[in-house]
């Protein structure tokens, strides 16, 4: 891979580079997003007769979920082989993004992401070529959003488990975000309790395959997640109470789940299988909503990233976005 100027090597490895966006400052310092990419690999037939691939003239934009950043190596890999040009954006505060002094995933809207959006699209200087998003969890939320405002940019939109409604549901989200928006407006950075116990990183750890394995640095993915702030959590509400309206957009909608949700309070092997993190029933409803075609895949044993779940529901995960990719190609090629 040649290194152009602005890129350097990543922490993932050969193959992979990243690039540093700046966005300015705020009261905590200088604000970055970091841009991770990983290019197909060119034969010489490719160079003489054209690239022949059925994602050739694409380039996908991941974004990750909270308490999160981008690690999935195999997931570039999957877009690479069928010609893509993949990219990932560690959002400011996040991962690659974080810098000493700042509140990890802080923001009080999530449109205020449309500046990262922004430096990730400019840098990969895309000219003609095609956009697929594809976003995990607060991700999928924060790319529904930003698609549905910005028409005619993005080709279509895949949504792995995108944190689209309260997982207490959306009657229990509208009783409650009255109480939140005076918390955030009072006190933004009160702390709610820590709820997360640890389960869904141990059910990764469970089913982790040494034949196709991640790396996960603790710093920018802790087994228990970051603090949640009271402005953090009415602006993801308020993305949820925008879902519940009603969204626009204009691309074919592919959204990856789990069969089935368990809410836990204590371990068991079932977690191994399931989403311990979103209520998947109410994800599937609040999916209807973001637009005119939206395919739904349910993976009976997925757990919340169903590309890191045990080996037969992740290889039905890739098999069924294949299945879903190839039919875009062929519909909008």
């Amino acid at each position: 891979m040649t290194t152009d100027a602005g890129w350097r090597p990543d922490v993932l490895g050969p193959g992979f580079e990243q690039r540093t966006l700046a966005l300015g400052d705020d009261d905590e310092g200088a604000v970055v997003a970091t841009l991770v990419r990983h290019l197909p690999d060119e034969s010489l037939t490719d160079r003489l007769f054209g690239d022949r691939r059925p994602l050739a003239d694409v380039d996908v934009l991941y974004v990750h979920g909270w308490s999160d950043y981008f690690f999935q190596a195999r997931l570039a890999r999957f877009f690479a082989e069928r010609g893509a040009r993949f990219f990932a954006l560690d959002l400011r505060k996040y991962g690659r993004s974080l810098r000493e002094g700042q509140t990890p995933g802080y923001i009080t809207d999530l449109d205020d992401y449309d500046e990262d959006i922004s430096a990730a699209l400019e840098a990969m200087d895309r000219g003609e070529r095609r956009l697929v998003l594809l976003g995990h969890s607060t991700g999928g939320l924060t790319l529904s959003l930003w698609a549905s405002r910005h028409p005619g940019v993005a080709s279509a939109l895949i949504l792995n488990s995108p944190w689209l409604e309260f997982q207490l549901s959306g009657i229990t989200r509208a009783a409650l975000a009255p109480v939140v928006s005076l918390r955030a407006r009072l006190h933004p950075l009160d702390v709610a309790p820590q709820v997360d116990l640890g389960f869904y990183a141990r059910a990764q750890r469970e089913v982790a395959d040494p034949d196709d394995p991640v790396v996960i640095d603790p710093r920018w993915r802790p087994d228990q997640t970051m603090a949640v702030y009271a402005g953090w959590f009415n602006a993801v509400l308020m993305g949820h109470a925008r879902v519940a309206a009603g969204l626009s957009i204009d691309v074919p909608v592919c959204v990856l789940l789990s069969a089935r949700s368990a809410l836990p309070t204590r371990w068991s092997n079932e977690l191994t299988g399931v989403d311990s993190v979103l209520n998947v029933d109410e994800i599937a409803r609040a999916a209807l909503r973001l637009g005119s075609s939206v395919t739904i895949e349910r993976i009976d044993g997925a757990i919340h990233d169903v590309f890191l779940s045990r080996h037969e529901a992740r290889e039905d995960a890739y098999a069924r976005q294949n299945r879903w990719v190839l039919g875009f190609v062929e519909r909008h090629g």
